[in-house]
């Protein structure tokens, strides 16, 4: 895994749990907010997964959980394997993503490798081009449909930037997009200059 940094501890990014938060290099989206801009694009400059382990050792009955975050985690092909050696350490596992990916979703879930998953819906479907998503529209359905469906704790989030996205867009996504009995959280965006 491209590891491009470790939070050491948090106390919101995982609901109930003290963790840390580890951020992966690369994402497929483009969003115009985006607070990790430098992530985006996929590049060598590593931690590892080795260092994570390594750091998670010393941190055991520190901290409860990992927080999976990113760029986009279910761009890189260590993902499951990297999950798999933290589960080997008793940590739980919370889960950040755009829906990208729904088949990684699925096996994450699949093989109980996560405890938590928190979605990013970025806008109503058909103004997915305003974050870069050109194609592959229909994962982004796939994806809420069985994460909603996966008896695993959850949420959906949506960052409104009013310059983006209207009131009539939120209630939108609010009434077609997210299930019913999903948690539904809406993040004002901060802009940094």
């Amino acid at each position: 895994m491209e590891i491009a940094g470790i939070e050491p501890f948090s106390l919101c990014d995982f609901p109930g749990k003290v963790s840390c938060v580890v951020f992966v290099q690369g994402c497929n989206f483009n969003c115009p907010y985006c607070h990790n801009r430098p992530l985006i694009p996929f590049k060598k400059e590593s931690n590892g997964t080795n260092k994570l382990i390594s750091f998670l050792k010393t941190r055991a009955g520190l901290l409860k959980g990992v927080v999976i975050s990113g760029g986009e985690p279910t761009c890189q092909s260590g993902l499951i394997e990297m999950l798999k050696e933290i589960r080997l350490l008793n940590f739980q596992i919370k889960l950040d993503t755009n829906g990208s990916n729904p088949n990684v979703i699925k096996r994450v879930i699949d093989e109980r490798l996560v405890d938590f998953i928190a979605m990013d819906i970025k806008s109503p479907i058909e103004k997915y081009g305003l974050f870069g998503v050109d194609k592959g529209k229909s994962s982004i359905i796939e994806s809420i449909d069985i994460i909603s469906n996966s008896q695993i704790p959850h949420m959906f989030r949506t960052t409104w930037d009013r310059s983006l996205l209207s009131k009539e867009d939120i209630l939108h996504i609010k009434k077609e997009l997210v299930p019913r009995g999903s948690t539904y959280v809406i993040q004002d965006v901060r802009l940094i200059n």
